[in-house]
Protein backbone atom coordinates (compact mmCIF):
# COMPACT_ATOMS: atom_id res chain seq x y z
CA UNK A 1 0.00 0.00 0.00
CA UNK A 2 1.28 3.45 -0.90
CA UNK A 3 1.30 6.50 1.28
CA UNK A 4 -1.66 8.03 -0.56
CA UNK A 5 -5.31 7.78 0.39
CA UNK A 6 -7.35 5.53 -1.86
CA UNK A 7 -10.77 6.34 -3.29
CA UNK A 8 -12.07 3.29 -1.41
CA UNK A 9 -10.84 4.75 1.88
CA UNK A 10 -12.47 8.10 1.13
CA UNK A 11 -15.68 6.33 0.17
CA UNK A 12 -15.67 4.46 3.49
CA UNK A 13 -15.13 7.72 5.38
CA UNK A 14 -18.00 9.27 3.42
CA UNK A 15 -20.24 6.34 4.39
CA UNK A 16 -19.30 6.65 8.08
CA UNK A 17 -20.12 10.35 8.15
CA UNK A 18 -23.39 9.94 6.25
CA UNK A 19 -24.51 7.12 8.55
CA UNK A 20 -23.73 9.33 11.56
CA UNK A 21 -25.85 12.19 10.19
CA UNK A 22 -28.72 9.83 9.33
CA UNK A 23 -28.77 8.53 12.91
CA UNK A 24 -28.42 12.02 14.38
CA UNK A 25 -31.21 13.53 12.28
CA UNK A 26 -33.52 10.60 13.04
CA UNK A 27 -32.90 11.25 16.75
CA UNK A 28 -33.52 15.01 16.27
CA UNK A 29 -36.19 15.28 13.57
CA UNK A 30 -37.01 18.84 14.68
CA UNK A 31 -33.73 19.91 13.08
CA UNK A 32 -34.97 19.00 9.60
CA UNK A 33 -37.17 22.10 9.42
CA UNK A 34 -34.48 24.41 10.80
CA UNK A 35 -33.84 27.29 8.37
CA UNK A 36 -30.68 26.81 6.35
CA UNK A 37 -29.22 28.84 3.49
CA UNK A 38 -26.25 26.59 2.71
CA UNK A 39 -25.91 25.77 -1.01
CA UNK A 40 -29.13 27.58 -1.87
CA UNK A 41 -31.28 25.48 0.47
CA UNK A 42 -34.09 26.65 2.73
CA UNK A 43 -34.01 23.97 5.48
CA UNK A 44 -31.66 21.39 6.92
CA UNK A 45 -33.70 18.71 5.16
CA UNK A 46 -33.10 20.51 1.84
CA UNK A 47 -29.36 20.50 2.56
CA UNK A 48 -29.35 16.78 3.30
CA UNK A 49 -31.24 16.22 0.05
CA UNK A 50 -28.66 18.37 -1.76
CA UNK A 51 -25.70 16.39 -0.36
CA UNK A 52 -27.03 12.89 -0.90
CA UNK A 53 -28.78 13.77 -4.16
CA UNK A 54 -25.55 15.23 -5.57
CA UNK A 55 -23.72 12.03 -4.68
CA UNK A 56 -26.27 10.00 -6.63
CA UNK A 57 -26.20 12.32 -9.62
CA UNK A 58 -22.36 12.28 -9.78
CA UNK A 59 -22.29 8.48 -9.53
CA UNK A 60 -24.90 8.17 -12.25
CA UNK A 61 -22.95 10.51 -14.54
CA UNK A 62 -19.71 8.60 -14.04
CA UNK A 63 -21.44 5.26 -14.65
CA UNK A 64 -23.11 6.52 -17.83
CA UNK A 65 -26.56 6.02 -16.28
CA UNK A 66 -29.55 8.33 -16.69
CA UNK A 67 -29.22 11.14 -14.14
CA UNK A 68 -32.22 11.57 -11.87
CA UNK A 69 -33.69 15.06 -12.25
CA UNK A 70 -33.52 17.06 -9.03
CA UNK A 71 -37.29 17.48 -9.05
CA UNK A 72 -37.73 13.68 -9.05
CA UNK A 73 -35.65 13.17 -5.90
CA UNK A 74 -37.64 12.64 -2.71
CA UNK A 75 -37.85 15.61 -0.37
CA UNK A 76 -37.86 13.35 2.68
CA UNK A 77 -38.07 11.59 5.06
CA UNK A 78 -34.47 10.94 6.12
CA UNK A 79 -34.70 7.25 5.13
CA UNK A 80 -35.70 8.19 1.58
CA UNK A 81 -32.86 10.72 1.36
CA UNK A 82 -30.36 8.23 2.78
CA UNK A 83 -31.46 5.79 0.07
CA UNK A 84 -30.06 8.30 -2.47
CA UNK A 85 -26.71 8.09 -0.68
CA UNK A 86 -26.82 4.28 -0.47
CA UNK A 87 -27.59 3.98 -4.17
CA UNK A 88 -24.78 6.40 -5.02
CA UNK A 89 -22.23 4.48 -2.95
CA UNK A 90 -23.28 1.15 -4.49
CA UNK A 91 -22.79 2.58 -7.99
CA UNK A 92 -19.46 4.09 -7.00
CA UNK A 93 -18.17 0.90 -5.32
CA UNK A 94 -18.95 -0.97 -8.53
CA UNK A 95 -17.15 1.68 -10.60
CA UNK A 96 -14.08 1.50 -8.36
CA UNK A 97 -13.62 -2.13 -9.43
CA UNK A 98 -12.69 -0.92 -12.92
CA UNK A 99 -9.16 -0.68 -14.27
CA UNK A 100 -7.11 2.08 -12.63
CA UNK A 101 -6.26 3.54 -16.03
CA UNK A 102 -9.93 4.38 -16.60
CA UNK A 103 -9.78 6.91 -13.74
CA UNK A 104 -7.20 9.04 -15.56
CA UNK A 105 -9.14 9.17 -18.82
CA UNK A 106 -10.50 12.58 -19.81
CA UNK A 107 -14.07 13.19 -18.71
CA UNK A 108 -16.09 15.97 -20.36
CA UNK A 109 -18.46 17.72 -18.02
CA UNK A 110 -21.29 20.09 -18.84
CA UNK A 111 -23.34 21.60 -16.03
CA UNK A 112 -25.27 24.50 -17.54
CA UNK A 113 -26.89 25.40 -14.19
CA UNK A 114 -23.43 25.89 -12.65
CA UNK A 115 -21.26 27.24 -15.50
CA UNK A 116 -21.38 27.70 -19.24
CA UNK A 117 -19.21 25.63 -21.50
CA UNK A 118 -17.54 22.29 -21.09
CA UNK A 119 -14.84 21.26 -18.66
CA UNK A 120 -12.57 18.31 -19.22
CA UNK A 121 -10.94 16.61 -16.26
CA UNK A 122 -10.13 13.11 -15.08
CA UNK A 123 -12.85 10.81 -13.75
CA UNK A 124 -10.71 10.53 -10.62
CA UNK A 125 -11.10 14.26 -10.00
CA UNK A 126 -14.88 13.99 -10.36
CA UNK A 127 -14.98 11.13 -7.81
CA UNK A 128 -12.82 13.11 -5.40
CA UNK A 129 -15.23 16.03 -5.72
CA UNK A 130 -18.19 13.72 -5.13
CA UNK A 131 -16.64 12.21 -2.00
CA UNK A 132 -15.42 15.51 -0.50
CA UNK A 133 -18.40 17.72 -1.41
CA UNK A 134 -20.56 16.44 1.43
CA UNK A 135 -17.82 16.82 4.05
CA UNK A 136 -17.77 20.56 3.49
CA UNK A 137 -21.54 20.75 3.93
CA UNK A 138 -21.56 18.48 7.00
CA UNK A 139 -19.06 20.83 8.64
CA UNK A 140 -21.31 23.78 7.79
CA UNK A 141 -24.29 21.88 9.19
CA UNK A 142 -22.40 21.16 12.41
CA UNK A 143 -22.03 24.90 12.96
CA UNK A 144 -25.69 25.51 12.17
CA UNK A 145 -26.75 22.74 14.59
CA UNK A 146 -24.71 24.29 17.40
CA UNK A 147 -26.14 27.74 16.61
CA UNK A 148 -29.64 26.23 16.84
CA UNK A 149 -28.84 25.12 20.39
CA UNK A 150 -28.04 21.46 19.82
CA UNK A 151 -24.84 19.67 20.72
CA UNK A 152 -24.06 17.46 17.79
CA UNK A 153 -21.09 15.53 19.09
CA UNK A 154 -20.09 15.23 15.44
CA UNK A 155 -16.60 13.83 15.06
CA UNK A 156 -16.52 13.63 11.28
CA UNK A 157 -12.90 14.66 10.93
CA UNK A 158 -10.80 12.12 9.08
CA UNK A 159 -8.67 11.83 12.22
CA UNK A 160 -11.52 9.98 13.95
CA UNK A 161 -12.45 7.73 11.05
CA UNK A 162 -11.96 3.98 11.09
CA UNK A 163 -11.67 4.09 7.29
CA UNK A 164 -7.98 4.95 7.35
CA UNK A 165 -5.40 3.63 9.79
Amino acid sequence: MGVGISLEELLTWNEEVSAWWKTYLEAHPELLNTPCDIAGTKTVQDLVRHVWGAELRWSQRLAGLPVIPKEDMPEGPVDALFALHSQAMAILRNLLKSDDAAWSEPYALELPHVFSGKLTMSRRKVVLHELLHGHRHWAQLTTLVRAAGFSSGFRGDLLFSRAIE
